[in-house]
């Protein structure tokens, strides 16, 4: 059922001298400006390690699929007729088109568009159109449709491997798996339901989406626009990031690398802590008032903490190599290329899990909801994905070689680390780039066991 994936010279980048290119303080621009480097995370990261693919909530039902990526991987990720999440390669077997071209639905089968080949969701191949004019026998596993050969999820995250090596999902989350459950326990059930997306393109490598995912360096000043537009109209409370404004170094929000190229920033430190901290710094939109006021004359007391549901949750949860849990949203990186990356934004809602809140008090929570999404993502990331641009250009600049990434470097009184081995510093410092850089480079010199699965 296993298929070995041998190493392809195709892939292979030149024979760096990757502890010349990954420094205790700096990395060379062509990390993130070598095709040939690129060609080989795809096998080294994207295929070796716990890539994240979807979330349960898109294919609730037996037969659901949606259509996603693993590196440049087209897949099928669907649940099977028995309730089984595959991972299937979105490739027909015969002539190599992508076999489903719609981005969600639900199919027990899948035809090829091209010469009509069909097969079942399991991956088995199903039916050939007059199959005499082919001398071969199509019971041949060879004819099934490639799947990733290790899907498990965790806590509704489905993630897949093609590395036989790997360690368990659980393992390679490992202290992340804290912070994760922190952002789904204060929802009902301890779930979110994902909903539809915002989709950003920016002309860059995908790991300066990754090097700023739990920067605190950078707000104060990429995000000012935002800053002053959260607390144009404030009531006397400061919104949003305000926090940033002044001695960040010194606030109690920090940092933390988890190991595996793991890390978060959480910034709960600087909430009040009360009911209704949470949205109290929650910027102004229109029509929330509406729902404020609604809420609070059905709930009396209780609205303050039905309305910190509907607040951003202030952490940054980044799982390498592709997935952050920020406020609200479920933030997906796609690399296309050396120098193009998708940023997906997808939104996500609450469901009534215990029946305590009432339909009425959750579509109003989503509704609110729905409102941040307009927010950060559509506000904040595009000053982000501005900085990514003009880091790549800047990166053509051949002769200035090196990135820095040295802040609160030799300064060990920022920093201490627990007995799980979680390094935990200051939320402006740059100490989660230079640790996950480090598992970057051992991955990148690393040989790991591929392989796709084809059902017998």
């Amino acid at each position: 059922m296993l298929e070995k994936l041998p190493q392809s010279p195709v892939h292979a980048a030149p024979r760096y001298d990757w502890d010349e290119l990954v420094q205790e303080d700096r990395v060379h621009r062509l990390i993130y400006a070598d095709p040939a480097i690129f060609a080989q995370e795809m096998t080294h990261i994207f295929g070796a390690v716990w890539v994240y693919l979807a979330h349960e909530s898109q294919i609730p039902n037996n037969n659901d699929f949606i259509t996603g990526k693993l590196g440049l991987r087209p897949l099928i990720i669907t649940r099977d007729n028995d309730g089984k999440i595959r991972a299937l390669y979105n490739r027909c077997t015969h002539r190599g088109t992508t076999l489903c071209r719609w981005e969600k639905g639900n199919s027990k089968s899948f035809q090829c568009p091209y010469h009509g080949w069909s097969y079942l969701n399991t991956g088995k191949l199903r039916g050939v159109p007059w199959p005499d004019g082919y001398a071969v026998d199509f019971r041949d596993k060879k004819f099934n449709l490639a799947q990733v050969p290790r899907v498990e999820s965790y806590r509704g995250f489905i993630f897949g491997t093609l590395n036989m090596e790997a360690p368990s999902l659980s393992d390679y989350l490992g202290p992340i798996k804290k912070p994760i459950d922190d952002w789904l326990n204060r929802n009902p059930g301890g779930k979110v339901v994902v909903c539809e997306a915002n989709r950003l393109k920016f002309k860059g490598n995908w790991k300066l989406a990754y090097d700023n995912s739990a920067d605190g360096y950078h707000v104060i000043y990429s995000h000012r626009s935002l800053i002053e537009t959260e607390n144009r109209f404030n009531d006397g409370q400061e919104k949003g990031m305000s926090y940033y404004k002044n001695s960040p170094d010194k606030l109690e929000m920090y940092v933390a690398y988890t190991g595996n190229g793991h890390h978060y920033k959480d910034k709960r430190p600087n909430l009040e802590k009360r009911a209704g901290g949470l949205w109290a710094i929650e910027s102004l939109h229109p029509g929330m008032e509406h729902y404020a006021e609604k809420l609070r004359a059905k709930l009396g007391a209780k609205a303050e903490a039905a309305l910190d549901l509907a607040g951003s949750e202030p952490m940054n949860i980044n799982v390498f190599p592709n997935l952050s849990l920020l406020g609200n949203h479920i933030q997906v990186i796609e690399p296309v290329s050396f120098e193009e990356t998708n940023a997906v934004w997808y939104g996500t809602k609450i469901e009534d899990a215990d029946g305590t809140l009432g339909e009425d008090v959750v579509n109003d929570i989503n509704a609110l909801r729905m409102r941040t999404q307009e927010g950060f993502p559509n506000l904040g990331e595009v000053d982000d994905i501005t900085n990514f641009e003009q880091i790549q250009r800047g990166l053509a600049c051949l002769e200035d070689e090196w990135i820095y990434m040295n802040r609160g470097m030799g300064m060990p009184e920022r920093f201490r680390t627990d007995a799980d081995g979680v390094i935990y510093g200051p939320a402006t410092d740059e100490v989660f780039m230079r640790e996950y850089i480090k598992e970057w480079k051992r991955l990148m010199m690393a040989e790991p066991n591929l392989a796709v699965q084809r059902e017998p």
